[in-house]
């Protein structure tokens, strides 16, 4: 058997024990199912820690890719699809409230929540081919937002964003007028929201922007540029309106 048979048995195998296991015991409620879960699956992970609950109706596409430090929470809802060949990396207490939804496709992608991170109901991380998304210590990330990126989205650390953000990192091609918008394929730069700042409701930031250290962002504000440090910035397009030195 060559090696390229060798690997497509072995991930056809994993594919099989993944969903004969997630079948049988996703769907068992309460502590009986805490229990199953918690003693079974560590097979299916690369690494799952001590004191994790996964409560039922917790989908799993290839498992095999994801690692879960101690005492992390997988509440019912919460989706993680990821492609062959990505990771993600969740640290130590993290809170994947009901219905989150994580989903990689394409090759090398990145998802790294680190310890106590809290995503709330209803948020949507996605990234296609290399992008990247890395959460930081105390952060939490309020309902409903949505993260998408062919680049990078790097959040800080004890940050606060509140329900219903978009982070976009990346834009579509447009100069070509002989050919269709999705045939133009994308652009990107990357996002950075550093730490200790905290985002307003329904704030949108694009592509290429830095909020910097301590920064306040106003409820539905639009961030087209760079915000520098202990801003304060609001409006469609976001603009800075005071300093909190100040």
């Amino acid at each position: 058997m060559n090696i390229h048979k060798q690997n497509k048995f072995v991930l056809r195998w994993l594919q099989w024990k993944n969903t004969i296991l997630t079948a049988l015991l996703g769907w068992i409620p309460l502590l009986p199912g805490l229990g199953l879960r918690y003693l079974f699956y560590p097979i299916i992970f690369r690494k799952m820690g001590r004191s994790v609950r996964i409560y039922p109706d917790v989908r799993l596409k290839n498992p095999q890719y994801i690692e879960i430090g101690f005492g992390t929470v997988f509440n019912k809802g919460v989706e993680i699809d990821i492609d062959h060949g990505n990771t993600v990396e969740i640290g130590d207490r993290v809170c994947l409230f009901r219905d989150v939804q994580i989903n990689s496709t394409g090759q090398g992608n990145k998802i790294k929540l680190d310890n106590l991170v809290c995503l709330d109901s209803g948020i949507i991380i996605r990234t296609h081919d290399g992008g990247q998304v890395e959460i930081g210590e105390h952060t939490y990330i309020g309902p409903y937002t949505s993260l998408v990126c062919h680049g990078k989205i790097k959040i800080g650390q004890d940050c606060r964003i509140a329900s219903h953000t978009s982070i976009c990192a990346h834009n579509y091609n447009i100069g070509d007028t002989t050919k269709k918008i999705r045939e133009q394929g994308v652009n990107f730069k990357g996002i950075t929201i550093e730490d200790d700042c905290w985002l307003g409701s329904g704030v949108r930031v694009v592509d290429g922007v830095t909020i910097a250290k301590g920064s306040v962002i106003g409820a539905g504000a639009v961030v087209t540029k760079d915000i520098p440090p202990y801003s304060i910035a609001v409006g469609v397009p976001a603009k800075v309106v005071s300093n909190r030195n100040s």
